[in-house]
């Protein structure tokens, strides 16, 4: 049996609540903001968190633990790793991890980069394939055509180069603190907006539309 979730069609798929889902995705990052902004007040009331470094290297520490903390969730309610989520999970280990060894932010900073590039690829290379993986993201919100699924699936891989190239601009021209908020709080509206702007693919494409032709 696969420890992974299964097919967005498949009878026996198991969905997390929607808002308990969100939950688990954006929590660490919400974390992770948090000990941005007071990591300095942290490490004064825990002194072994000093030994991470700056505030930025506290964060990540927080990030890492937040993240596994997620994910075991999500695999202790449904049984299976969210495949999305679980492939930001991976690069989150590995570049925290460098960035606390090495003590070097470069490799945090990269990890929006390295994620969003292997989510685009992921969803460009499926494509290729025949695989319309948008479907595992999204299926338990939008019913939808396999055309509209194509296309949907095309999209969110183009947007995903879009916002690795956002990331690289803006950490290597800006300060720590502008990086994190533009992370936390500029990428979320970035992807709402551009979220909203596929509603008339979707109306166009949802199943019962299209039944109803």
């Amino acid at each position: 049996m696969t420890a992974f979730e299964r097919a967005p069609n498949d009878p026996d798929r198991a969905e997390l609540n929607p808002v308990l889902k969100l939950a688990l995705e954006l929590g660490p990052l919400g974390i992770f903001f948090f000990a941005n902004a007071y990591g300095d007040r942290l490490a004064d009331a825990f002194p072994p968190l000093a030994a991470l470094g700056g505030r930025l290297f506290i964060a990540t520490a927080f990030f890492i633990v937040a993240t596994a903390i997620s994910l075991s969730v999500s695999f202790a309610l449904i049984r299976r790793l969210p495949i999305m989520p679980l492939i930001s999970g991976v690069v989150v280990l590995v570049f925290g991890g460098l960035t606390l060894i090495l003590q070097d932010e470069t490799f945090i900073k990269m990890k929006p980069t390295i994620v969003n590039v292997l989510f685009g690829s992921t969803l460009l290379i499926g494509l290729a394939f025949g695989r319309s993986l948008l479907g595992y993201v999204f299926d338990s919100v939008f019913k939808l055509d396999d055309e509209g699924w194509r296309k949907l699936t095309f999209r969110w891989g183009v947007f995903f180069f879009v916002l690795a190239v956002l990331n690289e601009v803006v950490w290597r021209n800006f300060s720590n603190d502008f990086w994190v908020n533009f992370k936390v709080f500029g990428i979320m509206p970035i992807t709402i907006a551009f979220t909203l702007a596929q509603m008339p693919l979707i109306q166009r494409h949802a199943l019962e539309e299209a039944e109803k032709g």
